[in-house]
C-alpha cells in the first residue's frame, strides 16, 4: 500500500468520526435545547453547515491526493518516454565514434537513430498539445478540410512509421458528396495519428486496423477506426480519455503519457464534435468513433 493511499484511508476515517461527532454533539444539543424553537432551527443548520463541510473537504482532498498520484504517473511515463531513446541514440554514437562498421550497419544505425528521434519528438510535442488544450483555447486557423483526404495521408504515414503492410491498415471512405468540415488540418492529423497509433500498439501481434469516414446524415461527418486488439472493459470507456488516465491491459507492456487520448478529445469539441469508444471487453478490440460537424460545399 502507497503513503497516499494509506492517507486516503486515513482522511477517510477522519472524516466519519468528525460527521459522527457531528451527529452525537447535534442530538445533545436538540435533547438540552429541544424546547427553544430559535435554538432548535440554529443547531440543526450549523449542524447540516458543518456536515456538508466536512464531506465538500474530504472528498476535494481526496480527489487532489488522486491527481497527485496521476501526475506522478505521468512524470514516470514522460521520463521513461524520454530516457530510453536518448539511451539509445547514445549507444549508437558511441559505438560510431569507437570502432569502425560497415556500410551497410552505419545506415542501420541512422536508422533506428532516426526512429528514436522521431519517438522524443512525439512525446515533446504530446505534452505541448496537452498542455495547449487545458488552455481550452479556440481554433487558430479554420480552414475547409477533406477528412477522406487526410485520413488516408494518416494512415500512408502510419504504415511507413510501424513498417506494416497495405491488408493490415485500410481505409474505406463512404462519403458520395464529399467528407467536408471546417477546422484546422494539423490538429485533426494529430487526432487520427493519434487514434491509429494506439490502435496499432494494442494489437500487439495480430494488427488488422480498418478506418472508415462517412456521411451519416448531411450534417456529419463520422469517422471510425476498428482493431481486433487488447479491447476496453466497459468501466474504463469513458475513464481512457481523462488527462493522466493510463488503463495498463493485462500482460501489456505498452507505454505512454497517458495525454493522446485527452488530446484527441480536447480537439474533437474545439472542432464541435464529440469522440467516444466502444468494446466489447478485453481481448475483443474496440472501435473509436468521431463524429463532427460537416461543411456543406456548392
Amino acid at each position: 500500500m502507497t503513503r497516499r493511499n494509506t492517507a486516503t484511508i486515513v482522511f477517510v476515517t477522519l472524516c466519519v468520526v468528525l460527521v459522527a461527532a457531528a451527529v452525537t454533539l447535534n442530538i445533545g444539543w436538540i435533547y438540552v435545547h429541544g424546547r427553544s424553537l430559535l435554538a432548535l432551527v440554529l443547531g440543526v443548520t450549523a449542524f447540516a453547515l458543518i456536515i456538508a463541510g466536512i464531506i465538500v473537504y474530504t472528498v476535494f482532498l481526496v480527489r487532489e491526493l488522486h491527481r497527485n498520484d496521476q501526475q506522478d504517473a505521468f512524470l514516470n511515463a514522460v521520463t521513461h518516454e524520454l530516457k530510453t531513446p536518448i539511451a539509445s541514440i547514445r549507444l549508437y554514437l558511441q559505438t560510431l565514434q569507437s570502432r569502425e562498421v560497415s556500410e551497410a550497419q552505419r545506415a542501420d544505425f541512422y536508422r533506428i537513430m532516426l526512429d528514436d528521434a522521431d519517438r522524443l519528438q512525439q512525446t515533446v510535442e504530446q505534452v505541448l498539445k496537452a498542455g495547449a488544450a487545458s488552455q481550452r483555447v479556440g481554433l487558430q486557423h479554420r480552414a475547409p478540410v477533406d477528412v477522406g483526404l487526410l485520413a488516408g495521408e494518416v494512415l500512408e504515414v502510419a504504415r511507413l512509421r510501424h513498417h506494416l503492410t497495405a491488408d493490415t491498415l485500410t481505409l474505406a471512405v463512404i462519403a458520395p458528396e464529399g467528407a467536408v468540415v471546417e477546422g484546422d488540418a494539423e490538429q485533426l492529423r494529430s487526432v487520427f495519428s493519434n487514434l491509429i497509433d494506439n490502435a496499432v500498439k494494442y494489437s500487439h501481434d495480430r494488427v488488422q486496423v480498418a478506418m472508415e469516414v462517412a456521411v451519416p446524415s448531411p450534417t456529419q461527418v463520422r469517422v471510425r477506426v476498428v482493431d481486433q486488439g487488447a479491447g476496453i472493459p466497459q468501466a474504463q470507456l469513458k475513464r481512457i480519455f481523462r488527462r493522466f488516465h493510463r488503463f495498463q491491459w493485462r500482460g501489456s507492456k505498452v507505454k505512454g503519457t497517458g495525454l493522446g487520448l485527452y488530446i484527441v478529445r480536447s480537439i474533437v469539441r474545439q472542432h464541435g464534435g464529440r469522440v467516444y469508444a466502444t468494446s466489447d471487453g478485453e481481448g475483443r478490440g474496440s472501435t473509436f468513433t468521431i463524429e463532427l460537424p460537416r461543411l456543406e460545399t456548392t
